[in-house]
């Protein structure tokens, strides 16, 4: 199973294979053609609430993994269909975060590479 994180802001590349942003919101400053993405799963994401509690510094890393797994086990037979893709070439997850160890993408790879095990 190949997946890979990528920041939005990072050029594409032909070895990205299928990219997928995996964000709410559209990342700043960056136009639709530039971002080469296939496709954009919103329900990827973290909850707004999440999201928000995460970036203001109200959780801690720790605990925003916790409760961003919550939410994908949540969401498990959608998040199948991104597991297949993995297994069937490379699949990069995108993302704009700054912190590019810590951020929802991150945990999102680690969750699909577990459901790819199953």
């Amino acid at each position: 199973m190949a997946v890979a994180v990528k920041r939005a802001y990072a050029p594409v590349q032909a070895g990205d294979g299928y990219r997928v942003l995996v964000d709410r919101l559209w990342p700043r400053g960056v136009a639709r053609d530039q971002l080469g993405i296939d496709e954009w799963r919103r329900e990827a994401a973290p909850s707004e609430g999440l999201r928000r509690a995460f970036h203001a510094g109200a959780m801690t890393w720790g605990e925003f993994r916790r409760a961003y797994l919550a939410e994908l086990k949540a969401r498990r037979d959608e998040l199948r269909r991104l597991a297949a893709r993995a297994r069937q070439g490379r699949l990069t997850l995108v993302f704009a975060a700054r912190d590019e160890r810590h951020n929802n993408a991150v945990v999102l790879m680690q969750y699909l590479k577990m459901l790819g095990a199953e």
